[in-house]
């Protein structure tokens, strides 16, 4: 099985067409479908359906795909560690985040990574809440993960952020124009959250019950810019954090709260038994640039 064919097969399966494949890899499509006819002669199953108009992965062709971009992540790193001088740190680091809750952490972390140790591969993997981070970590699927506190199990976490928590109302909604609002003033509201263990949930939940209310939630939905986004449609109240105001959605308004507000704190998490060179690494970049506030 030569090189070459993995990287064709990966092109088809994620453009779904052989004409935009062709281009992506600078060869004519003839030659393109040649390569998967010889793959798929090799492995001894189609990998593709296809006709005049569509392209679409056969059952064989989705068990194959994880494999071969494994094959092509592994290949790169191979390459890397051959042309690291003495004294490189080379390697591969899986990083969890939220989304738009690591606006402002997530590119200093990565642009000062991919500065200073270019020879280590970044796989950035988002929408990642703690419950999930917290999993994926112990079973060895991502590396370092951004999370809220507090976190389930007994992994070591960072505090990186500590960020007071603010009203997201729609725009149109009697309490945007206000300075500031109080907890209880949300408490006859539809609420938009993010669903299961989310850390940032649970400091919401709390901070309501401590109010002497629990938010009667109408949706939930995996994206903190998301659930932004569905108070700008009207769907209901949220609270967001300080990070989020300089970037909500048309629609949606951040407001203070009154009084004490709750916080919400923010760290990075990793698994003290797999702490690879690289691993290392992209931890002591983030004391430098993500240092515990105090």
């Amino acid at each position: 099985m030569e090189m070459r064919w993995i990287e064709a097969f990966l092109a088809v399966a994620e453009e779904l067409h052989f004409g935009r494949a062709a281009e992506r890899l600078h060869m004519a499509q003839s030659p393109l479908s040649q390569t998967i006819k010889k793959l798929e002669k090799h492995v001894g199953s189609p990998l593709f359906d296809r006709n005049t108009r569509t392209v679409t992965l056969t059952s064989a062709g989705h068990a194959f795909l994880p494999h071969a971009r494994r094959i092509v992540s592994e290949t790169d790193l191979a390459l890397r560690a051959a042309s690291a001088g003495p004294g490189d740190v080379y390697g591969r680091v899986r990083l969890g985040f939220s989304g738009a809750l690591n606006h402002l952490t997530l590119p200093p972390l990565t642009r000062t990574l991919r500065t200073r140790h270019p020879n280590i591969a970044l796989q950035l993997v988002d929408r990642v809440t703690t419950e999930d981070a917290v999993g994926l970590i112990e079973h060895g699927t991502l590396d370092v993960a951004f999370v809220g506190l507090p976190a389930p199990g007994t992994l070591p976490t960072r505090v990186v952020t500590v960020e007071e928590l603010g009203a997201a109302v729609p725009s149109g909604h009697p309490l945007a124009t206000r300075d500031q609002v109080a907890l209880s003033d949300l408490a006859g509201e539809d609420w938009v959250l993010m669903p299961g263990q989310s850390a940032l949930r649970a400091v919401i939940l709390t901070a309501c019950h401590a109010e002497g209310f629990r938010p009667r939630v109408a949706q939930e939905v995996k994206d903190p810019y998301v659930v932004l986004s569905l108070v700008a449609g009207g769907l209901g109240v949220s609270l967001a954090p300080t990070c989020i105001q300089p970037i909500m959605p048309a629609g949606a308004v951040w407001v203070p709260l009154t009084g004490p507000a709750p916080r919400l704190r923010s760290a990075l998490l990793w698994h003290p038994e797999r702490l690879t060179d690289a691993v290392r690494t992209l931890l002591d970049v983030a004391v430098e640039v993500l240092p515990t506030p105090e």
